[in-house]
């Protein structure tokens, strides 16, 4: 996301402030996970099956129609919401198996302190559903902190950092950096809170995914949220909610349409409209 300029009071002060403000919310969320030291565990065989299972999952979300309904809202100073950014779509498939997107609710955004980037819908689209990129599972280090029992569930607890970080200037990859929870049972990423790297001049606000089981089998994103204090270089700082839900999985079924000798088939479909892309403000 990228701030809007504008005049900004005691600067220095607010921007101390703030970052002070955004390392304790930062340290209290660390510090809610209650995370047990169970013992030593095979951490090279956790990390090659939930690696492998996430790159499964990724590719699976590949054959199922689903719908994204995100909204982003900046927060003023009494916690009434300044501006926001809602964008209501429906994940879908033509007749060719391709896979569009068909935004069915978008009005017009009404942020004034942000601006809704394209790296922003590429987050939406990747880093905050599935955090690991299924062709970037070896380029991350990951640090076994122990387990934690959430629910009804046993996970393990892993910190997760890209091993070399990207130049934002000079590279349009994205990378998650934060904390993921591995079903001790299934070995499968059940739970993700983190934030999108690199951020260069713009800044990407701390979230938690959380996923439900489809068709008895893919561990997909069902609900995203985020509610963070977004600080620029310039020294303004933005706060930020976020939430994002997954619904209506549909596994993809091919259209099959038959005909009787010498019958002339039903004139073909009309090409699938492209994807629609969001305008970026100057």
């Amino acid at each position: 996301m990228k701030p809007i300029v504008a005049f900004i009071l005691l600067v220095v002060i607010t921007l101390g402030m703030s970052l002070s403000l955004h390392s304790q919310t930062v340290l209290a969320q660390q510090s809610q996970d209650k995370i047990r030291n169970t013992g030593p565990v095979n951490v090279d065989k956790i990390v090659r099956a939930f690696t492998t299972k996430e790159t499964e999952f990724r590719q699976a979300l590949n054959d199922y129609a689903f719908k994204r309904n995100a909204v982003v809202q900046t927060i003023g100073m009494g916690g009434q919401v300044t501006g926001e950014y809602h964008r209501v779509s429906q994940f879908v498939f033509d007749d060719q198996g391709n896979r569009f997107e068909k935004i069915n609710f978008f009005p017009q955004p009404t942020l004034t302190d942000l601006t809704v980037t394209q790296e922003d819908l590429e987050d939406l689209g990747g880093i905050q559903p599935f955090a690991l990129e299924a062709s970037k599972v070896n380029e991350y280090n990951y640090t076994y902190l122990g387990t934690e029992r959430i629910d009804d569930l046993d996970l393990y607890v892993f910190d997760v950092a890209p091993k070399v970080m990207p130049n934002p200037k000079k590279s349009k990859d994205r990378y998650f950096q934060g904390r993921i929870w591995v079903d001790t049972r299934d070995l499968q990423i059940v739970k993700v809170r983190g934030r999108g790297v690199p951020e260069g001049d713009q800044r990407f606000p701390l979230f938690e995914t959380y996923r439900e089981q489809i068709d008895g089998r893919y561990w997909f994103p069902t609900y995203t949220s985020a509610d963070d204090n977004l600080i620029f270089r310039q020294g303004n700082e933005v706060h930020v909610r976020m939430l994002v839900r997954y619904t209506d999985y549909q596994r993809f079924r091919s259209k099959v349409t038959i005909t009787e000798i010498n019958e002339s088939p039903e004139p073909a479909p009309s090409p699938a409209p492209q994807k629609q892309k969001q305008k970026q403000k100057p």
